[in-house]
């Protein structure tokens, strides 16, 4: 079956590829589901991939099938499949487990190892072919009624970690009620955390560098965000006209963003790094004054990637409350089809050259 892939470590080698057919036989324990693909998201991570900043093989393989953001439709399950059936929709979950305890107990996601294992990103072929098969553990139902969402579950699972994993470790002050947010990116995640944050009832800034008109903002607000264009207003100038923010969600792709965003934050409060950083950009950081008013104002800063199958339930979840209390919003987000794995070459090239393509993805198959 056809399938599109790069060689990792060679820049710009994206190409169709070749794979077997999978059968549901080849996960062990009557636990597989045969899934037929018919929508695949691709995001920077991809782009990034196909530029070799980082990425691998699996064993055996001179390439690496591309795509973890999944959506289909089961054909065939095991015999020891309930939770799904032929006929459902799923996405998939990206992160395999290792050897830690972390792994063990179901949180690859947070796995303590220096090697992971990532569909379509790392030592996994990932979904951007026509047939996949995955342990039931990963395969996470999507109901019909949200189908028109398709591919935005994955992202919208790792937008749903990082706001849970805020408040998750901010027990440690015993009370913590944040009123006001700053999401730093308006791409696919920051808008995502933006929904997630408003169903909460917060005050939310969503801050990017496109200035207004843009279908970025008009989605923000659309979701009672306010927008604001780094442009126009910097974070510091944001922060003296409303105040420093509980929690910052930082999703801009930009290492500078993500340091200067710890030199605004309020006292008590977090932020969430949800991005990654593929280059070598080295930057200047006021860091006596940074170590100071962290320390004194007993801020934290974590790391998110990637969401475990929880998490992709209370982001499907999520997005069911959206579109009852945004609805047709979401759906926006869903800017760039591409019809067909043999368009690749146009793929790609919204990926890199398309500034305004904000979800690029691939129509695999009808159904």
């Amino acid at each position: 079956m056809k399938a599109i892939a790069v060689r990792p470590g060679q820049p710009n080698s994206v190409h169709m590829a070749e794979l077997p057919m999978p059968a549901v036989a080849n996960v062990p324990d009557g636990r597989g589901v045969l899934v037929r693909v018919l929508k695949i998201g691709v995001d920077a991570t991809d782009r990034e991939i196909n530029d070799a900043l980082y990425g691998a093989s699996p064993p055996g393989y001179d390439f690496l099938v591309l795509g973890h953001e999944s959506f289909g439709i089961v054909e065939e399950v095991g015999p020891a499949v309930k939770h799904v059936q032929p006929g459902d929709y799923v996405t998939c979950t990206v992160r395999r487990p290792g050897g830690s305890i972390f792994d063990q107990i179901g949180r690859s996601d947070i796995t303590s190892e220096e090697v992971y294992y990532e569909r379509g990103i790392n030592l996994l072929h990932g979904y951007l072919t026509e047939y996949f098969v995955d342990d039931a553990e990963f395969i996470v139902r999507v109901p019909v009624g949200l189908k028109h969402l398709h591919v935005l579950a994955e992202p919208m699972s790792c937008a749903a970690k990082a706001v849970e994993q805020a408040f998750e470790a901010q027990k440690r002050l015993q009370v913590w009620k944040p009123e006001r947010a700053f999401v730093t990116g308006a791409g696919q995640i920051g808008l995502l955390a933006t929904l997630i944050l408003r169903l909460r009832g917060m005050e939310v800034y969503t801050i990017a560098r496109s200035g207004k008109p843009s279908l970025k903002a008009e989605i923000a607000e659309a979701y009672g965000s306010t927008y604001v264009s780094t442009r126009e207003t910097s974070l510091k100038d944001l922060v003296e006209q409303v105040g420093k923010p509980d929690l910052i969600i930082e999703a801009t792709g930009s290492s500078q963003v993500a340091f200067e965003a710890m030199e605004v934050l309020g006292h008590n409060g977090a932020i969430v790094w949800t991005s990654i950083t593929g280059g070598q950009r080295n930057i200047q950081i006021p860091s006596d004054h940074v170590n100071l008013n962290w320390v004194l104002g007993n801020k934290l800063l974590l790391g998110s990637v990637n969401a475990n199958y929880r998490h992709f339930e209370s982001g499907i979840a999520d997005m069911a409350l959206g579109e009852v209390t945004y609805p047709g919003v979401t759906e926006r987000i869903l800017t760039n089809p591409v019809d067909g794995l043999e368009n690749y070459t146009e793929m790609m090239r919204l990926l890199v050259e398309e500034k305004s393509a904000l979800k690029v993805y691939v129509n695999v198959a009808e159904g």
